[in-house]
């Protein structure tokens, strides 16, 4: 028989994150995490997954993830208590309908084009402002 869970106690969703491209697992981890809330994927007070099962899951070492939610932590994303879980930030807010209709729009574009990710933000950067 399994144990059982408090009822208290959630379970968090599974986080999808793939790593690739140059850019340092950390930074790639709380790049995902920042679009998950800021898609509205992840909500406000979601629980995330310990440091440790996220390493586990993306067979990287747990000093990376934590720098990942102190990242995300210090940009206002997650809060987190010692010992405790990390959840996202009651203050985090996603983008608007209308950004994130745009932001779709805008990957399956260069997904037809066949424009890695790193192409497409490279590409979003050069237009930022113009």
């Amino acid at each position: 028989m399994s144990a059982m869970r408090p009822p208290h106690v959630k379970r968090c969703r599974p986080v999808r994150i793939e790593l690739s491209g140059s850019a340092p697992p950390a930074s790639q981890i709380a790049d995902r995490l920042r679009g998950l809330i800021s898609s509205g994927r992840l909500l406000p007070e979601e629980r995330l997954p310990s440091v440790r099962q996220l390493a586990r899951d993306l067979a990287v070492a747990p000093g990376t993830v934590a720098r990942a939610y102190r990242s995300l932590e210090s940009d206002g994303f997650v809060t987190a208590r010692p010992g405790g879980a990390t959840r996202v930030s009651p203050h985090a807010s996603p983008a608007s309908a209308r950004v994130l209709s745009a932001a779709r729009t805008f990957s399956a574009e260069c997904a037809r084009a066949d424009l890695s990710a790193d192409d497409a933000v490279r590409l979003l950067r050069a237009m930022w402002g113009s």
